[in-house]
């Protein structure tokens, strides 16, 4: 068994930086190379894991050139979605037999098809697998999770009822906004991460997540902000999108009820939302059992910093992500990466990898996510509550992603 990881990274924007910087936390493993479709970012990327002490990281001119060095062990994946099956392909034919992990960022695909696809190639490679669903790490979902089943559950029975929301004002790279290149709008970009962290906080820990059964899926989206005219046009101006020709949408709400391998009824409730206008990055979650309740919110942090307006400053995100403001009072987040799970999703990984073990969260469910996520999809289309499993799921792509979608819809019912 090797003591050591040597990481290749697959991306060099924005989550792929997110994890470089999540290193600094992560024992046992070196970020030795990063490979972008611009060569100039990889080569900042890889100066930025130099810099940081986490690994001696080239820029590499390809995918399959990075694969085939000795040193790489493990791929992450942070390639945009409509690249990452050919970005998977392309280490499947180039890693046979060398690599000992690979792990993909949310969402596994942009549609079912593809993620379907994306199992059957890591499954070809016979290795482990992980699928980067850092908020399931975020200190106050794991930590919240063990206290409530500990205590509440033990002593009162299951939770019944868990909330997961995630806002903030929208993207930072154009291809986020492009329902094509995306394959939705915010319920495919952030709706995989509240739909999972829901989940997982009512799943049994000493159960498999087969123990929890979706029956109902009912879903809502809309464009509430980016489709006036007036922010239509910056996002032209700024991303090169016209969402007053193809728009995405900026607001979905979500509602999947379960049943336990007890027979219960829970229910998860998801909204996400790229139309907040706050400080910045806000996640939250809920949860609610028969005497017992939880509560958290990633912008009540214990550090606030208040500038008046003598104080000018340029605009950045040195205070929180998805930064907004740079006067007046804002919450600050001392440690992103630790906050939002990064750091201790990347040491699961690694030490998995490593052990020749499967990690808790893995290809397959970035599969049933995503499954999830289309069924949100169907179901705000055709303006109605679906039952599970809804028939042609594997084929389906939603409006957004076949630039059909038009704001009126939703006002669709049934």
């Amino acid at each position: 068994m090797a003591e050591r990881l040597g990481v290749g990274i697959v991306g060099a924007g924005f989550v792929g930086r997110f994890h470089i910087r999540s290193w600094v936390g992560v024992r046992n493993a070196d970020i030795l190379g990063v490979t972008s479709r611009t060569e100039a970012k990889a080569g900042e990327a890889a100066k930025l894991a130099r810099d940081l002490g986490v690994g001696n990281a080239r820029a590499y001119a390809s995918v399959s050139a990075m694969v085939k060095d000795s040193g790489v062990q493990a791929v992450w994946i942070c390639a945009p979605n409509h690249v990452r099956l050919e970005v998977m392909e392309e280490i499947a034919r180039a890693g046979k037999g060398k690599l000992l992990g690979i792990a993909c960022e949310k969402p596994l695909a942009r549609n079912v098809r593809e993620a379907r696809r994306m199992v059957e190639l890591v499954r070809e490679l016979g290795i482990p697998h992980g699928y980067l669903e850092n908020q399931l790490f975020m200190p106050s979902v794991a930590r919240g999770k063990e206290i409530l089943w500990r205590r509440g559950a033990a002593a009162a029975g299951r939770p019944y009822l868990a909330r997961a929301a995630e806002e903030h004002g929208g993207p930072h790279e154009a291809w986020f906004w492009s329902g094509k290149s995306q394959g939705g709008g915010v319920l495919s970009d952030m709706m995989c991460h509240s739909l999972e962290t829901a989940r997982f906080l009512l799943q049994d820990p000493a159960k498999p997540r087969s123990s929890l059964v979706p029956r109902t899926v009912s879903a809502d989206i809309a464009t509430l902000k980016w489709s006036r005219k007036e922010y239509a046009e910056r996002l032209r101006r700024t991303h090169g999108v016209d969402y007053l020709r193809a728009p995405a949408e900026d607001f979905a709400r979500a509602a999947v009820t379960w049943e336990t391998d007890e027979g219960d009824i829970v229910v998860t409730e998801a909204t996400t939302s790229w139309s907040f206008v706050g400080p910045g990055l806000r996640l939250s979650i809920e949860v609610m059992g028969p005497e017992y309740s939880l509560q958290g919110n990633s912008l009540n942090n214990h550090l606030q910093v208040f500038f008046s307006r003598e104080v000018a400053g340029r605009a950045g995100e040195d205070i929180v992500e998805k930064q907004t403001a740079e006067q007046g009072l804002m919450p600050v987040v001392p440690d992103e990466e630790g906050e939002y799970g990064y750091t201790a999703e990347n040491r699961h990984m690694v030490n998995s990898f490593l052990a020749g073990a499967s990690p808790i969260e893995t290809f397959d469910d970035g599969l049933a996510v995503t499954k999830l996520l289309m069924a949100c999809y169907m179901s705000a289309e055709r303006g109605e509550r679906l039952a599970w499993e809804p028939r042609g799921l594997d084929d389906y792509v939603p409006p957004v992603a076949r630039e059909t979608y038009r704001r009126e819809d939703a006002w669709k019912g049934h």
